[in-house]
């Protein structure tokens, strides 16, 4: 099998040097670029598996290159990894809503760097779950045919809204989303869902799930994910 090619992002050497250092070391086959602009030509003629992209770019930032990369069907289902400074919490709700699949902060552990690379490109590879197809993760089962959740075996009540929220989370384990992202997909039913009701609904559903609620994550500024099984704390 072909070694995957990463397109990594950044006008800061010594940050490119280690993002390919860490990878290669792995097995990936690194393309080193320094700006926007030359990150839309190389998207474009090379095809990478995935993008590291730097928010932070002179000239055409990482944004406007998400948005364009994004909006470009040649390019539209490339996965983007952000790279992001801490206080960037706004970028990062932007990037992802722009269809960003994950991000990683600066400073950032090589170890984590890895692990988000792998598990961006692996989720790629299975593809989204279809909506009707049964999940189970650790103890907890969802039907969807019938709108059904079991936790150990147990039904689990949960409003339709609860329930909305929660599949949408499953179906793709490991991926952060905004709240605004959480209404646009759960729009309707028996609540009027808003960015603040968001996180009532994943209180009860924490409560709900019991011991198996800490599988729904906060990121803190930007949004909810659902811990994928086995996964390491950064």
């Amino acid at each position: 099998m072909a070694p995957k090619t990463v397109l990594a992002v950044d006008d800061e050497e010594d940050i490119l040097e280690l993002v390919d250092y860490n990878l290669s070391h792995e097995g990936y086959n690194v393309i080193r670029v320094t700006s926007g602009e030359r990150t839309l030509d190389i998207a474009h003629s090379e095809k990478p598996d995935l993008i590291i992209l730097d928010l932070m770019l002179p000239g055409l930032d990482g944004l406007e290159v998400c948005r364009q990369l994004k909006a470009d069907t040649r390019t539209s289902e490339i996965p983007i990894v952000m790279l992001t400074a801490k206080g960037e919490e706004t970028d990062i709700v932007v990037g992802l809503e722009l269809g960003a699949e994950d991000y990683i902060t600066k400073p950032f552990s090589p170890k984590v760097l890895v692990a988000r690379v792998r598990a961006v490109l692996r989720r790629g590879a299975k593809g989204v779950s279809d909506d009707q197809v049964p999940i189970r993760i650790d103890e907890i089962e969802i039907h969807p045919g019938r709108h059904e959740v079991l936790v150990k075996g147990r039904p689990v009540s949960l409003t339709f809204t609860e329930y909305e929220i929660l599949h949408y989370l499953v179906r793709r384990p490991g991926w952060v989303f905004t709240r605004y992202q959480i209404v646009e997909a759960v729009r309707g039913g028996d609540y009027a869902v808003t960015d603040r009701s968001v996180d009532v609904q994943i209180v009860g559903l924490r409560k709900k799930l019991g011991k198996y609620g800490h599988y729904i994550q906060t990121v803190r500024g930007v949004g909810y994910r659902f811990k994928e099984p086995g996964e390491d704390s950064d």
